[in-house]
């Protein structure tokens, strides 16, 4: 019985040392992936390695298919549904964006009432600001219906109703156009006056680190500064206005700027084409943040690290009763 009492205590030892409680993450991947594909399976499973934290990933019905076709406020809704239904994010949890599954990421936190709060949000080349390019289709069926959607126009009903990055391209030189016949990212941005909402400045303003990744040499995104909510002025094609130059900062529609001021933004550059990030990147600027930073238990500043660890096992025997095996385990190390 004694064994057993000083085995646990011995857990709740280095328990104690460690500090850190996992807190769960979601994975919502980019167009035409799925969840089932290996290459989404391994990355969830390395990252929970790094990071000691379990990880999922969120279906949104068929995968690849409804990734292309399916509206982003539909996709939102499904992902909203299976959040809620997770009883391991109840007390909170990250989300780890991949591209296009960004924008469903911040729909979640934004638009998802009664969901579990969201507290670190990593996004890797997500088209936040948009895009003003439809992504490579990668098929012939999904080239075919862009094809056909390019023809009617991307701000159509058509194509709002059955091409998902149709709710987030942004033609700079037909705003007029994407305010109003874009379903998705203009409520997403808290773009349009009449229809801001301040919840969603709330909602978005709450997160406790928002880590966006942009990568050097991305060919997909126009441009890649959109990863940092960086845009081209209305009306024009350059050039770039830095995220601090947009309206949607200045005005704090959605709380970006509440969280930069704060501290709780990091721009991240690294180099590699859209979505090729390397794994000692993942270490450096995912895996930090899929633990819970505010759990770390703050060590005493001794002197010397085994007078500190001399104390605490002196106090956690003597609270469980033990004191008078400590001469037996001393002379046993």
């Amino acid at each position: 019985m004694a064994n057993v009492r000083v085995f646990a205590l011995v857990l709740f030892f280095v328990a104690l040392i460690t500090g850190a409680q996992t807190v769960p993450f979601v994975v919502l991947h980019g167009i035409g992936d799925a969840c089932k594909h290996s290459g989404m399976q391994n990355f969830i499973k390395i990252l929970s390695k790094w990071s000691g934290s379990p990880g999922y990933c969120i279906v949104i019905g068929n995968g690849s298919w409804d990734s292309w076709t399916k509206p982003l406020l539909e996709q939102t809704a499904i992902a909203c549904e299976e959040v809620k239904k997770m009883s391991d994010l109840s007390q909170g949890y990250n989300i780890v964006g991949l591209s296009q599954g960004n924008l469903i990421g911040r729909g979640i936190i934004e638009f998802c009432d009664g969901a579990p709060p969201v507290k670190n949000f990593i996004s890797l080349g997500g088209p936040h600001a948009g895009t003003a390019s439809v992504p490579l289709c990668g098929s012939e069926s999904v080239c075919t219906l862009i094809d056909i959607v390019l023809r009617l126009g991307i701000y159509s009903r058509f194509a709002q109703q059955n091409l998902a990055p149709s709710g987030y391209i942004k033609i700079p030189i037909d705003i007029a156009g994407y305010t109003k016949g874009c379903k998705f990212l203009p409520k997403l941005n808290n773009e349009i006056v009449s229809k801001r909402n301040s919840t969603y400045r709330q909602q978005f303003a709450s997160l406790q680190n928002l880590i966006l990744i942009m990568f050097e040499q991305d060919k997909v995104l126009i441009p890649k500064e959109t990863a940092w909510f960086g845009y081209y002025p209305n009306g024009a094609l350059h050039p770039v206005l830095q995220v601090q130059q947009t309206e949607l900062y200045i005005d704090d529609w959605i709380g970006l700027r509440t969280l930069d001021e704060a501290g709780k933004v990091k721009f991240i550059n690294v180099s590699g084409d859209h979505l090729d990030i390397s794994r000692s990147d993942m270490k450096i600027y995912i895996v930090p943040y899929l633990t819970d930073q505010t759990s770390i238990v703050p060590r005493p500043k001794l002197e010397h690290s085994s007078a500190w660890i001399s104390s605490i096992w002196s106090f956690l025997l003597e609270m469980f009763g033990l004191n008078e095996d400590l001469t037996v385990l001393s002379n046993d190390i």
